[in-house]
């Protein structure tokens, strides 16, 4: 698996001109699973990343995780992180096959929930509009 997080003041996802998910202070996550992953791996990553302290304390130090700054997690189903690039047109091998992708998705939100945080998502395989305002910026890739 493989997450891009992003610190946010704010972020949202909107699918046919409606929000379906939106979130103030804490993580844009942009999550790909590729074929071979397993439960073990949504585990690990999801737990890595509500641990993951990119927050700065009274000091600006990067040292507050999510829980401290009372922060939500926005998780966007993607693909497209595990493009292969050999040509000028992406090829989508490595990436899972939805059914297998669905539900490593949803144990991933669900393990970030179950951590007591606010999550919400898109839809997966759904055609969005994601924004978001960056933070620092701060943008983390993450692999499990």
């Amino acid at each position: 698996m493989r997450a891009v997080v992003t610190r946010v003041s704010g972020a949202s996802v909107e699918i046919d001109g409606s929000v379906a998910g939106q979130i103030g202070k804490g993580y844009l996550v942009l999550l790909g699973i590729r074929n071979g992953d397993t439960e073990s791996d949504a585990v690990r990553l999801a737990g890595k990343i509500c641990n993951l302290r990119v927050f700065s304390d009274d000091a600006g130090k990067m040292n507050l995780d999510l829980a401290a700054v009372d922060g939500s997690i926005l998780v966007i189903s993607q693909f497209t992180l595990y493009a292969d690039m050999k040509s000028r047109r992406p090829g989508f091998t490595e990436a899972a096959r939805p059914e297998t992708a669905i539900l490593l998705y949803q144990l991933f939100v669900d393990e970030c929930r179950n951590a007591g945080f606010t999550v919400e998502t898109g839809v997966f395989g759904a055609d969005m509009a994601v924004s978001s305002v960056n933070n620092g910026p701060v943008t983390i890739v993450m692999e499990s």
